[in-house]
């Protein structure tokens, strides 16, 4: 099969187009025709290099497309079916898998990361990590909802409780968890808050239900919050952005708030006074993909239309390299969609 493969680390011009080996099918798995690929800014750190990576590594956590061969155990699927698949795979017998925290495993493994993924013409998949999807959904969208929208609703309504009525800051709105954020937050009751680097952006933002527009590159996005809040916060902040924009979450977030993280695209040390942890007794919760429950509960969201996949542009597998430049220089609203 034709895919796109890391040998090394490094920038886009490491990712090769190349002929690589047909993934074997186990007994509970499933083969997965690919039709279409999402681009994720986990996609950017593996090829940059992450702790234990090994090499080569085909890249890419989301996937749609056609079952073409399924496992001698499995039941319920067969050829032909259009599926998606949920991202990250648990073992299902843990402590933390029992409780209902699949993300929380020893042994959690992320298509892309951790074991080869999606950007290639066929991808084996353990059958409980496969999904059927409506026929009026195209593979375009399917492929760009999984991780992001997962990401999101796991972080917001599982572990961060968002309630009707709050104030939610959600920071980085023009990127795929931003756009899945602000869908979840208003789908929630919520007044969103959205921040980005450009006016653009913004407007985007508007049209998917943001009601507080900041633009982070002419204004102090905390000082703003603050402003317009009387002095008071909001209630929650969305900051996957890291060192660049921690302190001045910490800032935003009213007295008892929450800041909820599930990333840090510009670095994971930040300054951080613990005397506005404290003292305004802040929770700040961590969050990581999320549990097959989390990723079913979203995806029936996705597929009766009430949350809507972002999808910037759809490139051709071989153009992976330009993906990745286009989201390094922050010129994508939404995901970028590679497809076979």
């Amino acid at each position: 099969m034709k895919a796109v493969r890391l040998h090394e680390h490094g920038g886009p011009d490491v990712l090769r187009m190349e002929e690589a080996p047909d993934p074997s099918l186990s007994p509970d798995g499933v083969l997965i025709e690919v039709r279409a690929a999402s681009v994720n800014h986990l996609d950017l750190f593996v090829r940059r290099g992450m702790p234990g990576i090994s090499l080569p590594r085909i890249p890419g956590a989301d996937a749609a497309g056609i079952v073409r061969e399924v496992g001698a155990d499995v039941r319920g699927l067969e050829p032909g079916r259009r599926v998606t698949i949920n991202p990250g795979v648990s073992c299902g017998r843990c402590d933390f898998c029992a409780g209902g925290n699949g993300s929380q495993c020893l042994t959690y493994r992320i298509f892309g990361e951790h074991m080869d993924g999606s950007h290639a013409e066929l991808i084996a998949v353990p059958a409980h990590n496969v999904l059927p999807i409506p026929d009026d959904l195209d593979f375009e969208s399917a492929a760009a909802a999984p991780l992001v929208f997962l990401t999101a609703w796991s972080m917001m309504v599982t572990k961060g409780r968002l309630q009707p009525g709050e104030d939610v800051l959600i920071l980085g709105a023009g990127a795929g968890v931003g756009t899945a954020a602000i869908q979840i937050a208003k789908l929630a009751g919520c007044r969103v808050w959205a921040a980005a680097g450009s006016d653009d952006k913004l407007e985007r933002a508007r049209g998917l239900g943001a009601d507080e527009l900041i633009n982070y590159r002419d204004e102090e996005f905390d000082r703003v919050v603050r402003k317009r809040t009387s002095k008071r916060g909001v209630d929650v902040v969305v900051d996957y952005v890291g060192a660049d924009t921690w302190v001045r979450s910490l800032r935003s977030t009213r007295r008892g708030g929450r800041i909820l993280t599930c990333g840090a695209t510009t670095g994971p040390s930040p300054r951080t006074d613990l005397r506005h942890v404290f003292f305004r007794q802040l929770q700040i919760i961590g969050s990581t993909m999320g549990s097959p429950k989390d990723f079913r509960d979203v995806m029936r969201n996705v597929f009766r239309g009430r949350l809507k996949p972002v999808v910037d542009r759809v490139l051709p597998l071989s153009e992976a390299r330009r993906a990745h430049e286009l989201i390094e220089n922050r010129q994508v609203f939404g995901k970028i969609v590679l497809t076979p």
